[in-house]
């Protein structure tokens, strides 16, 4: 559902403060921006942030841009997506300006070494905590191919160590096949 262009500041400052206090990347941010936009301004339902997840996954790049442009994307258009790409990328390009002005004097801190100890941690529960919602999500769907693929693409990778693109590869195949088997065998379709 297309916003109207008023609300363009709230998406800015929406993906420019997940942006600026999420630490992990994608998994991290996800959640965070499904909260902002589906949870409290409602513009987003669970399903097309669910499929936001998958797409941004797929495509090639940062999955938490690639995230924010298409939250931007669905709901305000071209308009919407060039001021999520610009809010989502403004906070890492600012911090990492500053921090290579002064690089050598923090790197051998004790106390930022604590500090990133302490945000693996965090990092690691808000990850748990996407892949928990995303498992409830196709539960409700009463699909079990999905959760199949995810137990085993961690099995492959986790105990047999096989590449993550084999796996994802792996998945995007059978998936394919999937989604054209459901679509060919959907009741009432003549095909």
């Amino acid at each position: 559902m297309k916003r109207p262009l008023s609300d363009l500041p709230k998406l800015f400052f929406g993906t420019f403060t997940v942006s600026a206090l999420t630490f992990g990347g994608g998994y991290v941010i996800v959640p965070l921006l499904s909260e902002k936009f589906n949870k409290r301004l409602g513009w987003i339902n669970d399903e097309e942030m669910l499929d936001i997840v998958a797409i941004s996954q797929a495509t090639p790049g940062i999955m938490a841009v690639n995230a924010s442009l298409m939250i931007g994307w669905r709901t305000f258009g071209i308009s919407g997506a060039l001021v999520a790409l610009l809010a989502t990328i403004l906070p890492p390009l600012i911090l990492l300006t500053i921090i290579s002005l002064v690089y050598k004097t923090i790197i051998a801190s004790t106390l930022v070494k604590a500090i990133f100890r302490g945000l693996m941690i965090g990092v690691s529960i808000v990850i748990l905590s996407a892949v928990w919602q995303m498992q409830v999500m196709l539960l409700k769907k009463k699909k079990a191919l999905p959760l199949v693929l995810m137990a085993l693409a961690f099995t492959a990778n986790f105990f047999f160590d096989v590449n993550p693109v084999y796996v994802l590869l792996a998945a995007l195949g059978i998936g394919i096949l999937a989604t054209w088997w459901e679509i060919r065998h959907a009741p009432g379709d003549d095909l």
